[in-house]
């Protein structure tokens, strides 16, 4: 990767962090507080809330009908959902330690708080949370996706990909065959420097196979 490109990553790292505290400072003119993983709003936005809430039966008949005839395809996808949950925290749990990849602390990708917003009824409530854990999810495999990739085949495309993640601009350029092992090797050096303290022993494990 040449300096230019090490440049527009580090300028997109830049921007992201930007548009996360607008995002937070947003947060703060909607007059409301984190506390721990709680979400507080004054008594007047509250208020506000709950003269806006849309009762049950109210809600039911502003329903769409195609709706209600793909609620059952739509919640049956929580079988293949759990599924997915318990095998990617399986095989990470299990192989990357092996590999001296740094494990993912799974509750930091799940982020279930729309049950504390008074102007959603209950079952607004319940697909607000069963979206949340859906998107929560994909993120969560995604990255174990993505630290599989990088320690096996950091190699990109030829052809353009959507929604590439967030390691892929640090991948090596395809077809580019020169010290293709060296930065191989240089990329797993580069992975293995991102675990924390509670996965030094998984890195000092992988050390001591290789």
């Amino acid at each position: 990767m040449n300096s230019r490109m090490r440049q527009i990553i580090e300028q997109i790292g830049a921007l992201e962090a930007e548009l996360n505290e607008a995002v937070q400072e947003q947060g703060g003119r909607l007059l409301y507080q984190l506390e721990g993983r709680r979400v507080i709003f004054e008594q007047a936005i509250k208020d506000t809330h709950r003269r806006v809430k849309l009762g049950v039966f109210r809600w039911f008949l502003t329903v769409r009908p195609q709706n209600f005839l793909t609620m059952p395809i739509i919640y049956g996808m929580v079988v293949p959902l759990l599924f997915i949950d318990l095998f990617v925290s399986f095989y990470q749990l299990v192989c990357f330690p092996v590999y001296g990849i740094p494990r993912l602390k799974r509750a930091d990708y799940f982020v279930l708080d729309h049950q504390h917003l008074a102007y959603l009824n209950f079952f607004e409530k319940g697909h607000c949370m069963y979206c949340s854990y859906a998107v929560g999810l994909m993120a969560y495999a995604s990255e174990i996706i993505a630290r599989t990739e990088q320690y096996f085949c950091p190699i990109k495309h030829a052809r353009k990909i959507l929604s590439a993640h967030a390691r892929y601009a640090r991948f090596l350029e395809y077809g580019d065959a020169d010290d293709y092992h060296r930065n191989l090797e240089r990329l797993r050096h580069e992975l293995a420097r991102e675990a924390g303290p509670a996965d030094e022993p998984a890195v000092a494990i992988a050390k001591s196979k290789g």
